[in-house]
């Protein structure tokens, strides 16, 4: 067991690589072991861009760019250089959250293995280099997926995004749990 201090004296405990409050909730958190995948960053990205209603923004730039340089092709009956970088631009529009998930797998990929527990204080989320602990008031809420349960920040413009791959739970049943465990303290959005 070790113990950080933390700036009030008080002491958290990580018990087997996974940091967590009391011992209690150690036993009662739903534990998640994973490697994030451009999949999972993916999902966030698309999960953050739908609540904000971005989607329509950029589908709306997409098809007025892509219009703009296939009208452009038409009416000269040629592709020049000016039509190819305007529907260089459309597709670089609708690709940008693609782009996006690619640079945050590049930026977290090299920390390896994430271990995250989902208990009633929070998330805290570690790797051999970083601990992170996230306490339910960070969130606003939560949507849920498929294959990922996606939680969203509190702050306007949604910079804080977690994401939590359901392949790493240990069983089919600590799906059911993680959705209580999250359910409990944030509202489905």
């Amino acid at each position: 067991m070790v113990k950080d201090s933390g700036q009030d004296g008080m002491q958290d405990g990580i018990q087997g690589g996974i940091p967590g409050g009391t011992q209690g909730e150690i036993r009662g958190a739903v534990e998640l072991v994973y490697r994030p995948t451009r999949a999972d960053i993916l999902t966030g990205v698309l999960v953050r861009e739908r609540l904000r209603r971005l989607h329509v923004l950029r589908w709306g730039f997409t098809v007025v760019v892509g219009g703009a340089a296939l009208l452009a092709i038409a009416a000269q009956g040629t592709v020049t250089v000016l039509t190819a970088l305007v529907a260089l631009c459309a597709v670089l529009i609708w690709a940008t959250p693609h782009l996006q998930a690619g640079q945050v797998r590049r930026t977290v990929d090299w920390q390896g293995e994430f271990r995250a527990s989902v208990s009633g204080s929070g998330i805290t989320t570690g790797t051999t280099h970083m601990t992170l602990q996230h306490r339910w008031s960070a969130f606003r809420g939560y949507r849920e997926t498929r294959d990922h349960m996606v939680l969203l920040g509190q702050d306007p413009n949604i910079l804080l995004v977690a994401v939590l791959p359901k392949r790493g739970l240990g069983s089919p049943d600590d799906a059911e749990r993680l959705l209580d465990v999250v359910s409990r303290h944030l509202t489905r959005v």
